[in-house]
C-alpha cells in the first residue's frame, strides 16, 4: 500500500522524487527536487528546482524556496503573526478569520537550513545564506551570511 497524499492541484517538475507519507496540496515543486518522508507542503508554497527537503518537514501557506536549496529534517516554517484556535467570540477561525494575519516568507537560492530549524513568518533569505541547525530564525538573512542560535544571529563565515 502507497501512503502518498498528493492532491490534484499539485504541480510537478520533471524528474521530482517524493517519499512515502507525504501531504502534498496547492504547491509547485520544481524540477528534480526531492521530498522525503514525512514532509508537509501546503498550498501558495512554490519550491525551486534541485532541492531537497528532507523528512518531517513542514512547510506552510506563503512560502517561495529558490532553486538549489536544501532543508534539513525537521524544519519548520511559521506563517501566523498571532496564533489562534477562536475568534473572540470563542467561535472555531475559518481560514477568512486568519487571511489578515498570513504573512510571506521567502528563501533565495542554494541556501541551507540546518535540521530543527524554525523559521518565523515574513522573513526573507538571501542567495546562498546557511541557517545552522536548532536556529530560530526571527529576522532577515543577508546573502552569504552565516546564522546561528536562539534566537539566530550572524556567525562570521568560516572558509
Amino acid at each position: 500500500m502507497e501512503f502518498v497524499s498528493i492532491a490534484d492541484d499539485v504541480v510537478l517538475g520533471d524528474e521530482v522524487q517524493i517519499y512515502r507519507f507525504v501531504n502534498l496540496y496547492g504547491c509547485r515543486i520544481g524540477d528534480r527536487s526531492r521530498v522525503g518522508t514525512f514532509v508537509e507542503i501546503q498550498k501558495d508554497v512554490s519550491v525551486g528546482s534541485d532541492c531537497k527537503i528532507s523528512s518531517h518537514t513542514f512547510i506552510c501557506s506563503g512560502v517561495t524556496i529558490g532553486d538549489g536549496c536544501f532543508v534539513g529534517h525537521g524544519v519548520m516554517f511559521i506563517n501566523d503573526k498571532n496564533p489562534r484556535a477562536v475568534t473572540d467570540k470563542g467561535q472555531p477561525e475559518s481560514e477568512a478569520d486568519w487571511a489578515g494575519r498570513f504573512i510571506r516568507t521567502t528563501i533565495g537560492r542554494r541556501v541551507s537550513i540546518g535540521s530543527g530549524a524554525i523559521i518565523m513568518g515574513g522573513i526573507s533569505i538571501g542567495d546562498g545564506a546557511l541557517i545552522g541547525a536548532g536556529a530560530v530564525v526571527t529576522r532577515d538573512v543577508a546573502a552569504g551570511e552565516v546564522v546561528a542560535g536562539v534566537p539566530a544571529r550572524v556567525l562570521p563565515r568560516s572558509q
